[in-house]
C-alpha cells in the first residue's frame, strides 16, 4: 500500500512537472508579462483594461459583485435570485426565500467569489442556517438549474461594432468518480491524482465522512458540484459546434447588456442545440476582463500555443478598454486600483479558508 502511494505521489510530481496546464498560473503567465506591461504602457495606466466592461466593477477583472452582473442580464437568462446580506438574521434570510418563493434544493454562494468558493448545494433548512451562520460576507441564494450541460462560451465584440466573435466554446464536466462496488472513496479519489485542478488533500477532508465508504457498483460521487478547472473540473472543445446562430444568441445578449464586450459566459443547457436556439439555458455567470480563455485547455494545445491565445486575447482586451477609453471612461486611478485589488485579494483568501472548514 505505501508502496502504491509512493508511486502514485512521484507519477503525480512528474505529471506537473511535464504538462503546463497543471503548472501555477503565475508560471504559465510569466513569459507574457513584458507584454502585459507593454500594453500598461501604451495606454499609461496599470487598469486599462477598467474601462473594457464600463457597468462592471474594474471591468470585471477581480473583485465584483455577481448582483451587478445579474441586475444588467435579461430576466429570463439566469436563475431565479435573492440576496442576503451578513447582517442579517436567519429568520429574517427565511422571510426573503418565503417571498421569492424558493424551495430545497437551491444552491448558495458569495455575491463576490471566485473558483467555486463556498458554492453549495442547501438540501434542508438546517444546512442552510449552518451556512448563514458561517457567511460572514453576502451571499446568494439561486433556484437549482436542472439543465445536464454546462458550457463556457469565450465572446468579444467592438463597442462600434454590431456583429461580435466566439472565440472559445468548451463544455464543462464536475469532478467526480464511479463505485465499482469493491473500492473505498478515498481509493477512487487517489486515481484522479495528476488531473489538473484536483488537490488530494483538499478533497479528503471535504469527502472526509465517506472516505472509508465502499462507492456501489456503478453510483458516480461528484466531489464538486463546480465544473470549473481550478476545482477539478474537465474541459471538452465544442469548437467544431461554433456557428452563426450561436454567435447571433450572444451577439443579442451584448447588445441587450449594451456594455458587456469583452468575457466569458458561464452556462447551463438543456442541449447545445436548444442553446443556439436562445432556448432552455441558464447564465450562472459572466467573467469580465479578467477571464481566462478556457478553450486552451482541453484541445491538445501545447504551451506556445496557449501563450498565443492568451495574446490575441489581450489584444483584443486592450483595444476594446482603449476604444472606450478615448469615447470618454477614464481609467482607474492607480491608488484606486491598487487598494480595490488587495481588498479583494484578502476577501478571497477568507474565502478560500472557510471553504475549507466549512463541511457542508
Amino acid at each position: 500500500m505505501v508502496k502504491t502511494i509512493i508511486l502514485m505521489n512521484l507519477k503525480n510530481l512528474l505529471d506537473k512537472l511535464w504538462k503546463w496546464e497543471r503548472w501555477d498560473y503565475r508560471v504559465k503567465y510569466i513569459p507574457l508579462y513584458p507584454a502585459w506591461l507593454w500594453y500598461c504602457l501604451r495606454a499609461r495606466s496599470l487598469w486599462f483594461f477598467s474601462t473594457s466592461n464600463p457597468t462592471l466593477t474594474f471591468g470585471g477583472f477581480e473583485g465584483e459583485g455577481k448582483k451587478e452582473m445579474y441586475d444588467q442580464l435579461p430576466p429570463s437568462s439566469y436563475p431565479k435570485s435573492c440576496y442576503i446580506t451578513s447582517s442579517m438574521s436567519f429568520a429574517e434570510a427565511e422571510k426573503l426565500l418565503a417571498a421569492g418563493n424558493f424551495t430545497y434544493p437551491f444552491v448558495v454562494k458569495p455575491n463576490v467569489g471566485m473558483m467555486g468558493y463556498l458554492f453549495r448545494k442547501i438540501e434542508n433548512r438546517e444546512m442552510f442556517g449552518q451556512y448563514h451562520e458561517r457567511m460572514p460576507v453576502d451571499y446568494i441564494v439561486q433556484e437549482f438549474v436542472e439543465f445536464p450541460i454546462e458550457v463556457s462560451v469565450f465572446y468579444w465584440r467592438m463597442p462600434d461594432q454590431q456583429r461580435g466573435n466566439i472565440t472559445g466554446f468548451v463544455k464543462k464536466e464536475m469532478l467526480e468518480v464511479t463505485g465499482d462496488g469493491k473500492t473505498e472513496l478515498g481509493q477512487l479519489m487517489r486515481q484522479l491524482i495528476g488531473r489538473p485542478g484536483f488537490k488530494i488533500e483538499e478533497w479528503k477532508a471535504k469527502h472526509e465522512k465517506r472516505l472509508a465508504e465502499i462507492i456501489p457498483d456503478g453510483e458516480v460521487v461528484p466531489l464538486s458540484l463546480v465544473a470549473n478547472l481550478s476545482r477539478g473540473g474537465k474541459l471538452i472543445s465544442l469548437e467544431q459546434d461554433k456557428d452563426e446562430k450561436l454567435l447571433k444568441v450572444f451577439d443579442d445578449l451584448s447588445h441587450y447588456t449594451k456594455h458587456f464586450y469583452y468575457g466569458r459566459y458561464d452556462i447551463k443547457c438543456a442541449s447545445i442545440e436548444d442553446l443556439k436556439e436562445g432556448k432552455n439555458f441558464s447564465i450562472l455567470e459572466f467573467n469580465g476582463s479578467g477571464a481566462e480563455p478556457h478553450h486552451v485547455y482541453g484541445a491538445g494545445n501545447t504551451l506556445l500555443q496557449a501563450h498565443k491565445i492568451f495574446l490575441q486575447h489581450w489584444n483584443v482586451l486592450y483595444n476594446i478598454s482603449k476604444y472606450n477609453h478615448d469615447n470618454g471612461l477614464p481609467y482607474w486611478e492607480f491608488r484606486k486600483g491598487l487598494q480595490f485589488l488587495r481588498s479583494a485579494k484578502k476577501h478571497f483568501k477568507m474565502l478560500k479558508q472557510l471553504d475549507t472548514k466549512l463541511e457542508l
